[in-house]
């Protein structure tokens, strides 16, 4: 026999307690796609306490639909590495080339950073962030819903020494920095915005691009490009597993 009840009480204590555990964290991270998803794998994997906020149903970000919804993305040679730590298979196309099944690679890139200990949570976005002593210490989050029913409802706060902005295209945590202190460091002080789609140069500056935008933001992804005025680079996703890997790296360089 199934007991509607104890089915709606094991679903609410066990959120209850996960969420709980969230409140205060080494790294929060915006957006789960593959950058903010492999920053959580190296992370976590070294031992940090990471949270990942998503605001959609799936996590995966752009990387589930390929090239025009054709469920398969290219990797280059200096990434390919990344996704064999995680075991996606990868078929060698021509020289430096490989290409991967977008749907197994983001299954996979979603499920190495739970296996090593990051913490995902989907359905949620981040409207606002914590800063104290002129440094972002944490993210204001509210539930997606919230945010497309238009509702006034208050959200809530989490705690965390470093945070990051993969929030793609709209480099949404970044915008809101902006808004909030009137000035990142770029060489204007504001977002540059992304340009038309480059592929060479993109996927060169997404991680070039991975950097502290304001003390303890860090922008990674295609935020970076966004931010930093770089081009956009479609369905090649070498740039944004490298940029998640970097950004993992420069703060574990600073983290206490």
């Amino acid at each position: 026999m199934i007991d509607d009840i104890i089915v709606t009480r094991k679903i609410f204590e066990r959120f209850s307690e996960e969420f709980s555990n969230s409140f205060e964290v080494d790294v929060a991270i915006a957006g789960a796609g593959p950058a903010g998803m492999t920053a959580a794998r190296y992370l976590a994997k070294s031992g940090k306490k990471v949270v990942v906020f998503e605001r959609k149903l799936s996590p995966g970000g752009g990387m589930w639909g390929g090239g025009m919804t054709f469920p398969i993305i290219v990797v280059q040679e200096g990434s390919k590495k990344i996704l064999e730590e995680i075991n996606v298979r990868l078929d060698r196309t021509e020289e430096g080339y490989y290409s991967a099944d977008s749907i197994e690679a983001c299954s996979k890139t979603c499920a190495a950073a739970i296996d090593n200990g990051a913490k995902i949570f989907n359905t949620i976005s981040v409207e606002d962030v914590l800063i104290r002593d002129n440094k972002v210490n944490g993210f204001v989050i509210n539930w997606s819903a919230v945010e497309i029913a238009g509702l006034h409802v208050d959200p809530l706060s989490i705690r965390a020494k470093y945070c990051i902005d993969a929030t793609g295209h709209a480099a949404e945590v970044c915008r809101i920095v902006q808004k909030k202190v009137g000035r990142l460091n770029t060489p204007s002080g504001k977002i540059e915005e992304e340009k038309s789609m480059c592929a060479e140069i993109g996927e060169k500056t997404v991680v070039e691009n991975t950097r502290e935008v304001y003390p303890g933001l860090f922008v990674a992804g295609m935020a970076a490009n966004a931010v930093y005025g770089a081009p956009r680079m479609g369905p090649i996703f070498g740039g944004m597993l490298l940029s998640g890997k970097k950004v993992a790296e420069e703060i574990l360089e600073k983290i206490d």
